[in-house]
């Protein structure tokens, strides 16, 4: 390990803390992942895929790990949180597994959701094989800074050929903070051939205190013929730096939706990277992203096509208001042996105010001769045309915008599989579109909730 910096001091402090018991494959992966932040640090602007994101502010925070205490926290304190028709439901508060929080009631046969640390003790050697296997520690940082403070996160196996009938939701809480601390989840996701999922990863706030610092990263490999349906929502307070990375490994003819929703945090960096290694798969990537204030959401995908007859789409709609900054880049890189491949890319963007800013950077690095690729970004404000138009029909000027905002965020929610998940997620969109709309003296909680019930329906 070379010398590091000041700024990874307090890291330095708190990694020797683990516990000694570790087995040797683990303290080698955390050793070696931890060597490697300590040789780059965290990027800065100079990086490119980081050229529109400052973590000057973050560097200075001295971030302690979270500490295992009881947070006085029962079944009911959950229950804005609670998802109906759950298959099950694996919590973690501030990053440590809370059984007396989790329920398991419709899981069935050939299907494992346990936390990662229990599979690490138990079945240590499948773990062994799977984990770190695919995240790329030299290319991030922060999945570097995860690896070495991977302790737990969660652990799903779908053996082959069994589905899971309902969502499985995970659930991230921190709580409020003397002092500003840290939390590493990290996630293993493992479909079997001819296997279905629905996977929720949910990262929530019970209050404000000091700052905190989540990075989680998931692993998700999908086996030949699987089909996965994988939605993140972000939804922290405003003294959270949200990092996530989801690294996905798709096998031959094997179907993943990947579905984002940024909706709360003060800077978030959201990693999708899918590899497309077996011919015939599909990818669909999807995100909407909804940032008032001073609040910074960076979107970064990397779609790697690495086989043939490979199909991918990627969709991001942005809603940035106040001085709100988004960041969108997108890449797709498609290799030499992957011919036939049909990639699109699409960035929208709505800008609420003169003051709000998007960068975004679609891009192709095409190394084959027959595909068929496309990227494109757009943004703007609300259009007046549509605008006048309800006008007219009666809306006052307030009800009309929170229907164009609504449409326009519904198209991310029309994309979505489950009607349940679809369901859970319009409900977290309609919370914060609201932050967007100005009072009406009509009650607007309940036109958002009989919005976010049709999206429900419609599954």
């Amino acid at each position: 390990m070379t010398v590091a910096s000041s700024q990874l001091g307090t890291y330095v402090a708190e990694f020797p803390k683990f516990s000694a018991d570790t087995p040797s494959w683990l303290r080698e992966l955390r050793e070696d992942a931890f060597a490697q932040f300590c040789r780059v640090g965290f990027p800065t602007i100079h990086d490119e895929d980081w050229r529109f994101t400052s973590l000057a502010a973050l560097a200075r925070i001295p971030f302690r790990l979270a500490r295992r205490r009881s947070a006085g926290l029962t079944i009911s304190d959950l229950a804005p949180w609670r998802m109906e028709n759950a298959a099950a439901r694996v919590v973690f508060i501030d990053g440590h597994f809370a059984p007396e929080l989790s329920e398991w009631t419709s899981l069935s046969a050939g299907i494992d959701a346990n936390n990662l640390h229990h599979e690490i003790v138990s079945h240590g050697d499948n773990v062994a094989a799977h984990l770190g296997r695919y995240l790329d520690t030299k290319r991030d940082p922060f999945c570097a800074l995860n690896t070495a403070f991977a302790e737990d996160g969660a652990y799903i196996r779908v053996h082959r050929g069994a589905a899971v009938r309902q969502p499985i939701h995970l659930l991230f809480v921190s709580t409020p903070q003397d002092a500003p601390g840290m939390t590493h989840p990290r996630n293993l996701i493992l479909v079997d051939e001819e296997a279905q999922a629905s996977i929720v990863e949910d990262y929530v706030s019970t209050g404000e205190g000091a700052p905190v610092l989540s990075n989680a990263a998931t692993e998700l490999i999908a086996g030949p013929n699987s089909t996965v349906e994988h939605i993140l929502i972000e939804r922290e307070h405003l003294a959270t730096y949200n990092f996530s990375t989801l690294r996905i490994e798709q096998g031959r003819n094997a179907h993943v939706h990947s579905h984002s929703f940024l909706l709360g945090g003060a800077l978030v960096r959201n990693n999708v990277h899918p590899r497309l290694a077996g011919e015939g798969g599909e990818c669909l990537i999807n995100g909407l992203y909804l940032g008032g204030g001073q609040r910074h959401l960076d979107n970064y995908m990397l779609v790697e096509h690495a086989s043939p007859r490979c199909a991918s789409r990627q969709f991001y709609n942005g809603i940035l208001d106040d001085r709100a900054h988004g960041v969108f880049h997108g890449r797709i890189v498609v290799h030499k042996d992957a011919q036939k491949t049909d990639a699109k890319q699409t960035n929208r963007n709505l800008l609420l105010s003169d003051d709000a800013q998007i960068d975004t950077k679609p891009q192709l690095e095409i190394h084959a001769d027959d595909v068929r690729c496309t990227h494109g970004a757009t943004i703007g404000q609300i259009e007046e045309g549509a605008l006048f138009y309800l006008r007219s029909r009666g809306l006052s000027e307030p009800e009309a915008r929170q229907l164009l905002l609504q449409a326009f965020a519904g198209e991310c929610l029309d994309r979505m599989i489950s009607g349940s998940t679809r369901a859970y997620a319009a409900a977290a969109v309609t919370q914060s579109l609201s932050r967007f709309l100005h009072s009406t003296g009509r009650n607007i909680a309940t036109s958002n909730g009989d919005w976010a019930r049709h999206w429900g329906e419609l599954g």
